[in-house]
């Protein structure tokens, strides 16, 4: 566990979150300041520090890390009208929280993938 990252904190059970579907490997929960109706984040429980350091490091667990972002999408009821699955990635990209992680985005339209 990175003892500073609040990803970590939360998957060792000091810092309280909302959990939506936990496996062995990854957890999901609720975004705290949520960009849309339904805002779940999903990441590994081992600490990674982008999505492409997991690719290259684990890419069994970056899968897992789909399935559960899908099962999220599925049981939050957003297959029907569509949902967004996005990973922050670096300072441009806009990456906040240094401990990969995969935003599931839906329940209302979600407009443009980048707003200029």
């Amino acid at each position: 566990m990175e003892t500073d990252c609040l990803f970590c904190r939360i998957v060792a059970g000091e810092i309280p979150a909302t959990i939506v579907r936990e496996t062995e490997r990854t957890l999901a929960f609720r975004d705290i300041y949520p960009k849309a109706p339904t805002h779940v984040l999903v990441i590994p429980k081992e600490h990674y520090g982008d999505v492409a350091v997991l690719a290259e490091s684990d890419p069994g667990l970056a899968g897992e890390v789909l399935a559960t972002a899908g099962a999220v999408a599925e049981a939050e009821g957003l297959l029907g009208d569509g949902f967004r699955l996005m990973f922050n990635t670096g300072v441009n990209g806009g990456q906040e929280v240094f401990h990969v992680h995969a935003h599931v985005l839906g329940g209302a339209p979600l407009g443009p993938m980048i707003a200029r």
